[in-house]
């Protein structure tokens, strides 16, 4: 199969387009001048608002103006993880995509179908003049994955749409119609320069390779987390010798499970071969454990130049013993929906930053407010214990489910009209946009669908190629069948 042959060509088309424009978290300066002559080109009217969000509105098909106005929505920014191994600029450079058998990839980088295939979709209805809709409305926002700026920003009366839908999901068949609130919790550890004794030898152990995934849709899957296999390994070989360690780093996005982690440590010469067998031990402990979810997994330990200072032991110690017990994965599963997540926490990050400063970010999310506040108030203690100062963010609404709504009525009536089975119905654990758009828009019905993708967040994001075209055809059939206007 060859990319030029990818049905539907209109989607495909532009989402080639896109994968051309950078487009990483809070630097989206490309994409939205990509999207703002989009609109001008086609005649549709275009805004862009003063944090960046843009809408683009299109008359409904003839004979269809008295139907309810239609909000398209997807987000502009797309999740930047590549491989270690792989030279590539986000900033500049094009993702490179090639077809694998059914799977659309991109070689050595995140694709960034999350959500630029919403983007594509959305263009692709709005280039195409023969295709059946009420009053439409495309509304792209800004930095979804790593602070939810865009929505957060909406302002009351920027849309006047009566049904949203969200094309940011990523199992085709399967509609939502809610999703967990968030907040960040982040810990920052103040550490003091000591010197390394004479005598002592320097290495770097590293855990690569990985799966790692979204902290969200990916959490249930008993995945492992780099920064806390690090956390165990260090905690042990505290425990044994006298150890120093002198650089730590771990994953990346605050909404990412951390697929890789480092620390380069020194100890007294005469433990280096102790040490290795602790870790040969250690990774075939490890190994056997992850054999199902990371048959991938890798533990290196390589000799490395003595640095010049290290981090005082006690903040090191503090540092170590609070990352091994900070929570990671599911706290708790729905009461009400079989199979959902209601709770979940992620240990995103450890990074050493200017100032002598060890920043750590979690992630928090659940489908009931005060149990997200609780999780988050576990983590804030973890850390605290550890002598760290601990801040969190604003945090995010979730969507509460309407199993009444109209919008989901039309939809799944669609879906068994098309292709003979039922769609799932479902709510979901990663965050959507949705809720804050309820805050500025409490009259909006709901629903996120989208085509399948897996590997989201990580370099092994993919999209499956037949999903696309199923997700298209139910698409045009529920702009075909919006209500009219009452």
């Amino acid at each position: 199969m060859e990319k030029k042959d990818l049905k539907p060509a209109g989607i495909f088309r532009y989402f080639e387009e896109i994968c051309q424009v950078p487009r990483p978290s809070k630097k989206e300066g490309k994409i939205i001048a990509y999207l703002k002559n989009f609109g001008e080109s086609h005649q549709l009217e275009t805004k862009v608002d003063e944090t960046g969000n843009i809408l683009i509105r299109k008359p409904a098909y003839p004979g269809m103006e008295n139907r309810k106005t239609i909000v398209l929505q997807a987000h502009m920014d797309m999740v930047c993880e590549k491989n270690n191994d792989v030279k590539h600029d986000f900033l500049t450079d094009p993702i490179e995509t090639y077809i694998d058998g059914e799977w659309l990839k991109a070689k050595g980088t995140t694709l960034g179908a999350d959500n630029g295939i919403g983007i594509a979709t959305a263009l692709a209805i709005l280039a195409d003049d023969t295709i059946e809709h009420g009053p439409l409305e495309c509304l792209f926002t800004i930095d979804e994955e790593t602070g939810l700026t865009g929505a957060f920003a909406l302002k009351e009366g920027f849309m006047n749409g009566d049904i949203l839908l969200n094309l940011d999901s990523e199992d085709e068949g399967e509609l939502f119609i809610g999703c967990a609130g968030g907040i960040d919790t982040v810990a920052e550890f103040t550490y003091r320069e000591t010197d390394i004794p004479d005598g002592y030898f320097c290495c770097k152990l590293q855990i690569k390779s990985l799966k790692g995934g979204h902290s969200g849709s990916d959490i249930h899957l008993g995945l492992g987390n780099a920064n806390k296999l690090l956390a165990r390994f260090l905690h042990q070989a505290f425990r044994k010798y006298d150890m120093y360690l002198c650089e730590i780093n771990g994953g990346n996005l605050r909404n990412a499970i951390a697929r890789e982690a480092y620390a380069v440590i020194a100890i007294p010469e005469a433990d280096k071969h102790a040490l290795r067998t602790d870790l040969n031990i250690f990774a075939a402990e490890v190994e056997a454990e992850y054999a199902v979810t990371e048959p991938g997994l890798q533990f290196i330990l390589e000799s490395e130049n003595m640095p010049p200072h290290a981090i005082d032991h006690d903040t090191a110690l503090s540092l170590v013993q609070s990352l091994r017990i900070a929570p990671h994965g599911v706290v708790a599963m729905s009461q009400d929906i079989p199979g959902l997540v209601e709770t979940s926490t992620n240990l995103a990050s450890v990074k050493m930053k200017p100032g002598q400063i060890i920043r750590v970010e979690t992630s928090q999310r659940s489908s009931i407010a005060s149990a997200k506040a609780d999780i988050a108030d576990v983590v804030q203690t973890a850390f605290e214990m550890g002598g760290a100062h601990v801040s969190h963010s604003e945090g995010y609404p979730g969507w509460k489910p309407n199993p009444h709504s109209e919008i989901l009525e039309i939809a799944t009536a669609s879906y068994k009209r098309l292709f003979g089975t039922e769609a799932k119905v479902k709510a979901i654990h990663a965050g959507l946009e949705c809720g804050l758009f309820l805050d500025k828009y409490p009259g909006l019905d709901m629903i996120s669908f989208g085509p399948t993708l897996q590997g989201v967040h990580s370099p092994d994001e993919r999209m499956l190629i037949p999903s696309v075209d199923k997700f298209w055809r139910h698409l045009l059939d529920i702009l075909k069948h919006v209500p009219e206007k009452k």
